[in-house]
């Protein structure tokens, strides 16, 4: 891993005309202004479709594309979708995502787009190619069934062939539309970094198809389920309520499943980031059914037996591990032992500890650096929500002695100059907007997901100042 930087921005954040970031001509845009700047890595979030609270860290598919990501302009071009039909899927506000009226309207749109496809035999060969994806599809069309019924509660697997293929279409569009984006950021240098989700949802067709490879009972209901003990986001942990896997019959197969994840990971990314990797040490298994997640329990995990065989598929890419949370000894060894460099926030080092791991003086050269995640406070809101003890420790730290509502450079230019190989910074820190911007709030089901930028607030940053503080520190 060389020494650079990057910005971490989800494509549902991109601006554009219809309701939600796509993978048009903004995505495009975007990519120029990487270049511009001297960044050379985009980060990402899952692609995989989200589920009902917008969160695409919990999806129907492990191995599914999310269609409200397809760009309709090209749809448009394409003769696939009508001029009128374009201009009613346009946008009432470009400031957020528009997720109620794009589960109304978005996927009858793109059924009616695959009505009109002439050439099949291209979607045919990449479903054929893309097995888990098939069964994705086919989940989902049982599942529109059955009325939007979970498996679990199916009464047959009945479906529509029109609803099947318009899945199957969307799938094939989106990995069309993605490969012409990433070859284009490649060529200008930037790599694309992606996001594996450790777990799945029970909901899902991983489950449907792979019910042997979880910790489920007889009647295929979950024994235990998912989440991490209370910490710095949450008092009472988090509760994610997905199932465990079952990771002694997933070593029997060599894990196949995982396997075959990662190759599609690998199909989309030049690297990827393992959420949770501390779970892949040890896992936090809660009783199912507890409405908290107070009373789980730490169990041993796969460890490096899932890593080595990994290892043949994630040869050459970066692969970053997680590392957050309740860290102990084991898991620190485990990220050693795999080589993966893990992860440091800024926002972090100034927690009361007082050597963290998490300030820059600490950083060591196989670590990616972050003002902050997905899952934090911006920047902005972050100084603007510290005590006044602590913000004069973070400008004392940076160096900075004027006003503390005008340091954010000083902070910035120290995570330039910290030795972590690979910065990364969301894209709200570039533009320093507060906390009304924030992306995820860990343990809060509503209000997450939706935050857009504008091209016009891209136009307003300085592309030469980040292309001068990546010339000066290196990167």
């Amino acid at each position: 891993m060389k020494r650079q930087s990057g910005v971490l921005m989800h494509v549902s954040s991109l601006w554009g005309e219809y309701s939600e970031g796509a993978l048009g001509r903004e995505a495009f845009e975007w990519i120029d202004f990487l270049a511009e700047c001297g960044f050379s890595v985009w980060q990402v979030l899952p692609f995989c479709l989200p589920d009902e609270y917008n969160s695409p860290y919990k999806s129907f598919g492990a191995f599914s594309l999310n269609p409200n990501f397809i760009d309709l302009p090209s749809l448009y071009m394409e003769g696939l979708i009508t001029k009128a039909e374009l201009e009613e899927a346009k946008q009432k506000t470009p400031y957020a995502c528009e997720f109620s009226r794009l589960e109304k309207e978005r996927f009858v749109l793109l059924s009616r787009a695959a009505s009109r496809v002439k050439d099949r035999a291209p979607i045919d060969a990449f479903i054929k190619a893309h097995p888990e994806t098939a069964a994705f599809c086919r989940y989902m069309a049982i599942r529109e069934a059955e009325g939007g019924k979970p498996w679990n509660e199916w009464k047959a697997q009945d479906f529509d062939e029109d609803t099947l293929f318009a899945w199957e279409f969307t799938q094939y569009t989106f990995f069309r539309q993605w490969q012409s984006v990433r070859s284009y950021a490649n060529e200008k240098g930037i790599s694309i970094v992606g996001d594996v989700p450790i777990y799945v949802a029970y909901d899902s067709a991983d489950v449907w198809i792979h019910r042997e490879l979880f910790q489920l009972d007889g009647k295929g209901s979950m024994k235990a389920v998912a989440g991490c003990p209370p910490d710095y986001f949450s008092k009472d942990g988090q509760l994610w309520g997905n199932p465990l896997y079952d990771w002694k019959r997933m070593k029997a197969d060599g894990y196949a499943w995982w396997c075959a994840r990662m190759e599609f990971m690998m199909e989309l990314f030049d690297g990827v980031r393992i959420d949770h990797f501390r779970g892949l040490e040890s896992y936090y298994s809660i009783p199912a059914g507890d409405r908290t997640a107070r009373n789980g329990k730490w169990k041993k995990g796969p460890g490096m037996s899932l890593i080595r065989a990994l290892s043949p598929v994630c040869e050459g890419k970066l692969m970053i591990a997680e590392d957050l949370g309740d860290i102990t000894p084991a898991v620190e060894r485990l990220v050693r032992s795999s080589g993966y460099p893990g992860m440091r926030v800024l926002q972090f080092g100034f927690l009361g500890e007082e050597n963290s791991p998490h300030l820059p003086h600490n950083y060591d050269l196989n670590c990616v650096a972050y003002t902050g995640t997905h899952d934090n406070n911006t920047l902005l809101g972050y100084v603007w929500e510290q005590t006044d003890e602590e913000r004069a420790r973070l400008m004392q730290y940076c160096g900075y002695e004027g006003d503390w509502d005008d340091c954010y450079d000083a902070v910035l230019r120290t995570m330039f100059a910290s030795h972590a190989r690979l910065l990364i910074l969301p894209v709200q820190d570039l533009l320093l907007f507060g906390r009304d911007t924030r992306l995820n709030t860990p343990g809060s089901a509503d209000g997450n997901w939706s935050y857009r930028i504008t091209r016009e607030q891209l136009n307003r940053l300085s592309a030469e100042k980040f292309k001068d503080w990546n010339r000066l520190y290196g990167r």
